[in-house]
């Protein structure tokens, strides 16, 4: 029958791991009886027994033959759900701070029942982590007649809760909820003055749902608390926003025709070394003004493009000439740093009569000048309070100007982003899920708002940060 349970999971690796569970499954096995003997109360003050026992020095390992047997006939009279042998494995699999998988509809919500209970009589609560909101409800709901059938309490936490009433599920034995928002209520915690006014407990112990999703796709991904920037709302991305269109227009305009020039080089078949050159040079040229243009990621597909593309860039890196790739665009775009620079001939188009206008001024020679002449001091305080005022005037136009650029440039509706209920809501490059209330800094957000014509919204700065990875390595145990 166990060699049955082994085929549940995957691996023979994971073979190896879980046989050594067969001794265990047949102790928890041989306490059915015994706990099918006794009355509700007397089944339920096992809780207690338990409890007092950790008390006095015994660990849950000591206790877990019993605890997964309590929990399984506690499941039978409250659910009339009895957990199989392949659950107990899997409780037991997550006991010992590994994953289990398991395929929807096997059982796992009953499953994490078991290492929850047993984790959770130390005195210390469990956090059950689900994908959304709808789920920890659910299964809070579903699985609270488990748990206070055993004397547990159980909790829920979700968006938009009052803080006592997240303080009050927080003190539960069970706690359901999703990762983003354990993650958000911690960094809240962090940024409280007043330990009165603290939500979360010590994270002792976590169960993920959909933990590949959790701690593989969205690791990485920053769990942010903004706030406002005391500054009114940038009238720079609205005046600004038709000068960018028509230059982003140019570009294409331009773009498409290296790319074209390109193909048809391509397409003539085998290309000598000079043709195959000039080729990666038009390739590369256009890869630098628009990144992501559909007819050249197409072209991109033909066997040998990029290499020809590589290695010419590979020369003007060695030669140290990368600027001369530029002149004849209107901008340029480093995928690497996310930045885009603008071009004389960017400049010119921007405004054709004053090309300083988008050129941030040196800030030491003009101070200099002023030193340098016959003026009163005061007249030269004067002097360089406007030189002050106009270099920080262009620094920030070319900054706003820089994120509208990327803005059409770098980011595509519904791909990096959705507009919803007159919203800019970011898109996860991982998951694809929309993510309510993160948005991009230095200004961009604001940028895309302008770019899709909804209202913008005021800049806002960091106040807290973690990541989901970081959050999670916080945990005693996790699984």
């Amino acid at each position: 029958m166990f060699s049955k349970v082994i085929k549940k999971f995957v691996g023979s690796r994971n073979d190896r791991l879980i046989s050594g569970f067969g001794k265990t499954i047949s102790q928890i096995n041989n306490l059915e009886e015994k706990y099918q003997a006794l009355s509700d109360e007397e089944l339920k003050a096992c809780t207690d027994d338990f409890r007092a026992r950790i008390s006095n020095g015994e660990t849950i390992d000591d206790l877990l033959v019993e605890a997964f047997a309590v929990v399984r006939e506690g499941s039978q009279r409250s659910l009339g759900m009895r957990p199989f042998d392949v659950q107990l494995v899997g409780g037991l699999v997550l006991n010992s701070g590994k994953i289990a998988e398991m395929r929807t509809g096997e059982g796992k919500t009953l499953m994490a029942t078991l290492p929850a209970y047993l984790n959770a009589l130390t005195g210390k609560s469990v956090h059950v982590v689900t994908v959304n909101d709808y789920l920890a409800q659910r299964d809070a709901d579903w699985m609270a007649a488990v748990y206070n059938f055993l004397g547990l309490t159980v909790g829920v936490i979700k968006s938009g809760q009052a803080p006592d009433e997240k303080r009050k599920a927080y003190l539960c034995d069970i706690v359901y909820g999703t990762n983003n928002e354990f993650g958000f209520d911690y960094l809240r915690d962090n940024m409280t003055i007043d330990s009165e006014y603290l939500v979360q407990r010590k994270h002792n112990y976590a169960i993920v749902d959909e933990v590949d999703s959790v701690l593989i796709d969205e690791a990485r991904t920053p769990l942010i608390i903004s706030g406002p920037v005391e500054s009114k709302i940038n009238q720079s991305y609205i005046d600004l926003k038709r000068p960018v269109q028509s230059l982003v227009v140019k570009q294409t305009q331009l773009v498409n025709s290296l790319v074209s020039e390109a193909n048809k080089l391509i397409k003539k078949g085998k290309l000598s070394d000079e043709e195959a050159a000039e080729a990666g040079l038009l390739l590369l040229k256009a890869k630098r003004g628009l990144p992501k243009d559909q007819k050249l990621q197409d072209l991109f597909q033909e066997q040998g493009t990029i290499k020809m593309m590589n290695s010419v860039e590979s020369e003007y890196i060695a030669e140290k000439k990368t600027y001369l790739l530029d002149e004849d665009l209107f901008f340029s775009i480093d995928e690497q740093s996310n930045s885009v620079d603008l071009s004389d001939k960017g400049r010119e188009a921007l405004s054709p009569d004053n090309k300083d206008a988008f050129t941030i001024p040196d800030l030491g020679e003009l101070l200099t000048d002023i030193d340098e002449k016959n003026l009163p001091d005061d007249q030269k305080q004067l002097e360089k309070e406007k030189i002050h005022k106009l270099h920080s005037d262009r620094s920030s136009k070319i900054h706003y100007l820089s994120q509208l650029l990327k803005a059409y440039a770098l980011f595509d509706k519904d791909v990096e982003y959705v507009v919803q209920n007159g919203q800019v809501l970011i898109v996860d490059e991982f998951t694809g899920r929309v993510l309510p209330g993160r948005r991009f800094s230095g200004g961009l957000h604001q940028a895309l708002e302008a770019k899709e014509n909804v209202k913008i919204e005021k800049e806002t700065q960091t106040l807290a940060s973690i990541t989901i990875q970081n959050y999670f390595r916080m945990y005693d145990k996790l699984s």
